[in-house]
């Protein structure tokens, strides 16, 4: 599918900007002080920055009255995580291929005159022996310093990114990330009222799974899936899942929802709405039933590999992960039999930006609010 190309927009409706102030915590930007931002004063604009097992995204965003204004974007497969899962290792070329696409966020923060910018990755320089080599050769070839998080952060700027999209009349949701490596869910409970700003997650659980699309792909094979193959795919997600749901109490599934934010749920709610280029903006909050759901993944089971590659919102990149992703959402819609999902093309990015302006007073300080890592 190629590198993102992202319209400036923004997470909700927001339209003025306000003065800020500097942050007591995050990395500054390599680039200097900034720039003017016509005759109001100084601007800070921000960088996100998400180093994953499969995707290497970026945003650039400015405040607005009560959210922020995306300017520039990137997003990237790389399959960092290619091998791992039998090497336990991170391969010379999955890291020439994230030197090369972390090389263009470099110069597109520098373009854009980024000030405070927060670069994190996540599983598989997590699990991988030679995770903190492969950062300090960013650190060395780029000039990136790359902030490797733990899977509880991962949870919380998913939640913090994608709160927006909760239905408030629900009892409760639960959000889910599949990535390349790891896979995160979050009890969500309703949001925290806020004065101004995007709204606060309520987290009330959360747990990762220790299985992505990547990994499980790797394990199953992704070109030729049958259905016993993808029937064990479920299996071993399902053991995974277990502990998250035997460990917390769960309002009535028809009091609450699904979001899902990954690649996985894109390219389905692309595929449902049988979009011949991928569009964001019509995917991005898009709603499904179970039953349209339940067809998309089983239009996907019965598509040969070649057909995979074919469909304009899978394509070669995708289409040897997209039933391993499918395999891990029918574990979570088998346990939360939810009538409704929402989809989410925002995420990690997003929560990261949300914190950085949060912590900077751009929309004040709700009550609680404790700095870098709190919601």
């Amino acid at each position: 599918m190629g590198d993102e190309v992202r319209a400036t927009g923004d997470l909700d409706s927001a339209h003025d900007r306000r003065p800020l102030r500097r942050s007591p915590w995050g990395r500054r930007s390599p680039y200097g002080s900034g720039f003017r931002d016509g005759p109001g004063g100084d601007r800070t604009t921000y960088a996100a920055l998400d180093l994953g097992t499969n995707n290497c995204r970026l945003l650039v965003a400015r405040p607005t009255g009560d959210s922020f204004r995306v300017i520039d974007a990137f997003s990237r497969i790389i399959r960092l995580g290619e091998g791992i899962s039998a090497s336990g290792r991170i391969s010379d070329a999955a890291i020439t291929r994230a030197v090369d696409a972390l090389g263009i966020c470099r110069d597109k923060m520098k373009n854009r005159g980024v000030t405070r910018a927060r670069l994190i990755a996540t599983e598989a320089c997590r699990t991988a022996v030679n995770g903190g080599e492969f950062r300090a050769r960013i650190t060395e070839e780029v000039g990136l310093d790359l902030e490797i998080i733990d899977r509880e952060t991962e949870a919380e700027l998913a939640a913090t990114g994608c709160t927006p999209l909760l239905d408030p009349d629900a009892d409760g949701v639960i959000l889910f990330d599949i990535g390349g490596g790891s896979s995160e869910l979050v009890r969500l409970g309703r949001s925290a009222p806020c004065r101004r700003g995007p709204p606060l997650p309520e987290i009330k659980a959360w747990a990762s799974m220790p299985v992505g699309v990547v990994t499980l792909a790797e394990r199953h094979g992704g070109h030729n899936v049958t259905r016993d193959v993808y029937e064990a795919m479920v299996t071993e997600v399902a053991g995974h899942l277990a502990p998250f749901v035997a460990g917390n109490d769960f309002p009535a599934v028809d009091r609450m929802h699904l979001l899902g934010t990954s690649g996985t749920v894109t390219t389905i709610a692309g595929v449902y709405l049988e979009l011949k280029r991928y569009d964001r903006r019509r995917v991005d909050g898009c709603w499904m039933s179970d039953d349209q759901a339940s067809m998309v993944v089983e239009r996907l089971i019965e598509m040969s590999y070649e057909e995979r590659v074919a469909n304009p919102c899978i394509g070669s990149e995708r289409a040897d992960l997209v039933l391993a992703g499918c395999a891990i959402l029918e574990a979570i819609r088998r346990e939360f039999p939810c009538r409704r999902l929402r989809v989410a093309d925002r995420g990690l990015r997003e929560g990261m930006l949300v914190q950085m302006m949060r912590a900077d007073g751009v929309w004040g300080r709700p009550p609680g609010f404790g700095g870098a890592h709190a919601p």
